[in-house]
């Protein structure tokens, strides 16, 4: 079983199409949504697991992306500098994994990077850009 963690950013004129059932059915592929803003009329995006056969993953790739589809590989891994982090929890929110969390009896926001996936959203909202994308070597995917 071959295994893709994806970033996706969908064009506004077909967030309302069936896209991600099309890949399942036409090219049985498997999926696990982590996180998605999907809205008819406006850009969408999804960070998603897609599993299957390799051939099958890179034919369903090729057909988002001739569906305006913008593709991105989660090839990297996230740290946080915790000497620019002032613990605001803006991260915490849209983290799709729970990698990033706020302890209820230090009220302090915690990191476990073993769980971050790598998709870069708490990077986007983080106001003092604690977050820093790092490219892994052992991460990149084909």
């Amino acid at each position: 079983m071959y295994k893709r963690m994806l970033v996706l950013r969908f064009p506004p004129e077909i967030t309302d199409k069936p896209i991600i059932y099309y890949l399942s059915q036409e090219y049985n592929l498997c999926f696990n949504i982590l996180k998605a803003t999907i809205l008819p009329g406006e850009e969408g995006i999804m960070v998603l697991e897609l599993s299957g056969h390799q051939k099958n993953v890179k034919a369903g790739l090729k057909y988002l992306r001739s569906k305006g589809v913008k593709v991105k590989s989660v090839a990297q891994e996230i740290r946080r500098n915790d000497e620019v982090c002032l613990m605001c929890g803006a991260c915490t929110g849209i983290c799709p994994t729970n990698a990033l969390y706020v302890e209820q009896d230090s009220r302090q926001v915690i990191f476990n990077p073993e769980d971050c996936k790598g998709c870069e959203l708490c990077v986007a909202v983080c106001p003092v850009r604690a977050m820093e994308i790092r490219f892994s070597k052992e991460k990149v995917l084909i």
